[in-house]
């Protein structure tokens, strides 16, 4: 590889630290604090919610640079995810578990936002948490476990991410372009 894709790499990687790192700490931190400093069920929603709603737009732009650098570092090593033997598994590996990680974010903000809702002063705001699939208290159920299951899914990220940064090591390169080869050539193999 010659190619330097330096921008693309920052993207890639500063957003999913952002986006791991806030939901580790939205759960160990904000989630924590609210629950200890909340008096109530509803105050405790409300600071929760208060804090996620101030993270959602850096969270989304973090999740929007990630795919962002790993779109364009998939680009640029297209050649290298074909011919490598073992990068095409941990490519695929790695698009599955950031199409589950952004369906977990997503649904994690639709529970988070339906708790928002419902713990509202305002009245049209509950009754719009009303009308909304299933009860609050099954949403703020589902979002005990959700809180842990976005950085469950985007510390898998980091370590394919490192995975990847081991196959690209020269030897690894070499040892996976002679291997995929050798399986080309093998009849046995196609």
């Amino acid at each position: 590889m010659t190619e330097r894709n330096t921008f693309l790499r920052s993207a890639h990687d500063l957003g999913l630290a952002a986006w791991f790192g806030g939901a580790l700490m939205g759960a160990v931190g904000l989630n924590g604090a609210a629950e200890e400093e909340g008096v109530t069920e509803v105050g405790t929603a409300r600071i929760a919610s208060a804090g996620w709603a101030r993270w959602a737009p850096l969270g989304a732009v973090a999740v929007g640079a990630h795919l962002l650098g790993g779109t364009g570092v998939l680009v640029a090593n297209r050649a290298r995810v074909r011919g490598q033997k073992g990068v095409t598994a941990s490519t695929v590996a790695k698009t599955a578990l950031t199409g589950a990680a952004l369906a977990a974010t997503a649904y994690t903000r639709l529970l988070g936002k339906k708790v928002d809702l419902a713990t509202s002063q305002k009245e049209e705001d509950q009754e719009a948490a009303d009308h909304g699939p299933g009860s609050v208290e099954q949403a703020q159920k589902q979002l005990t476990l959700m809180q842990w299951v976005v950085p469950a899914l985007t510390a898998g990220l980091v370590v394919l991410n490192a995975l990847h940064g081991e196959q690209q090591r020269p030897s690894q390169q070499a040892r996976g372009a002679v291997r995929h080869a050798l399986d080309g050539l093998n009849p046995q193999k196609r």
